[in-house]
């Protein structure tokens, strides 16, 4: 029997392709199967297959574990009965003892079928996990093997399936068995037990890789691209630089006759692109990817991270495009928020903003509307520019001398003095008591979350009723009650 195994390790190495070892370990794991099978009992056992000669031997094993331990006298001995033959072992070492083996025969062969073949999908699997884990982002090509339910399974290569999930697809595709079709590999999983590699044709890094392909002055790396937007299967914009001043970074990706684009274009079931180039200046990249709309004036709000967007207001619904695609592709390329106005909205929110200026520095400089507006039309969108900025610049405005100046800027840092005395109030007002905080039950977050409500205090908590507080803090309901009861103890005692 033992030629007999090294025969079928041998056939099934070069049949499956994985290594001998793989083959052995899985019969090894049969064979102690079925020496528990015919014992009746679920004990522990170990088969060692000489991997020259074929012969092999069982043993049975026991692990040491302390009293509290012990569950299963056919697995496990206590620390004390081992001790008696050994008085180095400690816990959770193993005691062996050689068994009589089972045959290798037609019933340890029926057992040992089912788990050499899964030790063999499992190498497979492993092996093309080893294959493709350092692929990750790059775009696969193969045969649609068949579609199901919006899900689409790949032939790769080498009887290697991949499957596109229908959330990564491109909506209302048409894709047939038989048709080649690309796709981005985004996953190589190791736990399913279905195809273990997945594509997607959703993300714009697939549109990226597939102009690499495309044009090759990227990969040598003239150009370069910056960021991109899509609607799949719609439209979708991709901003591109060129670091050669000579090449036309546009041009070169739309190739010849638009050749390039509309490659890509194909491979995504006729999208529109646009493409952008890319600029350092956000304005100035924001009015490129806001294309085909021409822009009339922008405004940055960098603490926002929002830009305002004035249109003509013919030009109104070509800015926002069909159902907003237009911004949003804008707004997820520069990754600004966009806020697309008319000319006229956008002169009306600056002029609302202007005398929200005036109003401040009326109330916090103690100036007239005549001052208040002059310092809006320099320029000073904030009571700190006023208080901090170098004082030439104020000097440089009519009327204001090293006087003036000075009581302005003393102005300024007394509001600001006042506003963060005012804010620091304010968090003190809302910061949690030690007592509420010494709850056995209490964590800081909740305790935060709860002051922020007005509940500052132990005494605050308890006062509540289990209702009044799931309205206040969404949280489980035996947990508030507990909570409630906890805080209220010191009132019995």
């Amino acid at each position: 029997m033992s030629r007999e195994i090294l025969y079928v390790a041998e056939a099934l190495s070069n049949e499956k392709g994985v290594s001998r070892d793989v083959i052995f370990e899985a019969i090894e794991l049969a064979l102690a199967s079925a020496t528990k099978k015919k014992h009746m009992k679920d004990m522990d056992v170990r088969v060692d297959i000489d991997r020259t000669t074929g012969k092999y031997d069982s043993f049975r094993r026991w692990t040491v574990v302390e009293d509290d331990e012990f569950e299963s006298e056919d697995k496990e001995i206590l620390l004390a009965e081992a001790k008696k033959t050994d008085a180095d072992i400690e816990v959770g070492d193993v005691i062996e003892e050689q068994m009589d083996s089972v045959e290798f025969g037609r019933i340890a062969a029926q057992t040992a079928k089912q788990v050499i073949l899964q030790k063999v999908r499992e190498a497979e699997r492993e092996q093309v996990v080893e294959m493709f884990e350092d692929r990750i982002g790059e775009v696969l090509s193969g045969i649609v093997k068949r579609v199901e339910r919006g899900h689409v399974f790949i032939d790769v290569g080498s009887g290697i399936e991949a499957i596109v999930p229908r959330e990564f697809g491109i909506p209302r595709e048409k894709v047939k068995r038989g048709d080649r079709l690309k796709g981005l590999l985004v996953e190589v999983n190791r736990l399913n037990r279905g195809p273990i590699l997945t594509l997607s044709r959703k993300s714009p890094d697939f549109m990226i890789e597939l102009f690499k392909v495309e044009v090759p002055e990227i990969s040598q790396g003239f150009l370069e691209i910056k960021g991109a937007a899509r609607d799949p299967g719609h439209r979708a914009k991709i901003a591109v630089f060129s670091h050669d001043k000579k090449l036309d970074p546009i041009g070169a990706c739309v190739g010849m006759r638009g050749s390039r684009v509309m490659s890509v274009a194909n491979e995504l079931g006729g999208e529109r692109i646009d493409i952008i180039l890319w600029d350092e200046n956000p304005a100035q990249f924001m009015i490129n990817a806001m294309s085909p709309a021409e822009i009339e004036s922008i405004v940055v709000d960098e603490e926002k991270g929002s830009i305002d967007v004035a249109v003509n207001e013919a030009q109104l619904s070509q800015a926002i495009g069909r159902g907003g695609q237009n911004v949003r592709l804008a707004s997820e390329l520069t990754q600004w928020e966009i806020n697309v106005l008319t000319t006229e909205q956008a002169e009306e929110k600056n002029e609302a903003e202007a005398m929200e200026f005036v109003r401040e520095y009326e109330e916090k400089l103690d100036v007239d509307e005549d001052m208040a507006i002059l310092l809006v039309q320099e320029g000073f969108s904030s009571i700190e520019e006023i208080a901090y900025v170098d004082e030439a610049e104020l000097l440089n405005i009519d009327g204001f001398d090293e006087d003036l100046v000075e009581e302005l800027r003393g102005r300024a840092r007394d509001a600001l003095l006042t506003q963060m005395i005012a804010n620091e109030e304010k968090l003190e007002s809302k910061k949690p008591a030690d007592d509420l905080l010494g709850l056995e039950l209490m964590n800081d977050k909740l305790a935060y979350m709860l002051a922020d409500k007005g509940i500052r205090t132990r005494d605050d908590l308890a006062d509540l009723a289990t209702d009044e507080l799931l309205e206040l803090i969404e949280m489980d309901e035996a947990d508030a009650s507990e909570l409630i009861m906890e805080a209220r103890k010191h009132w019995f005692e």
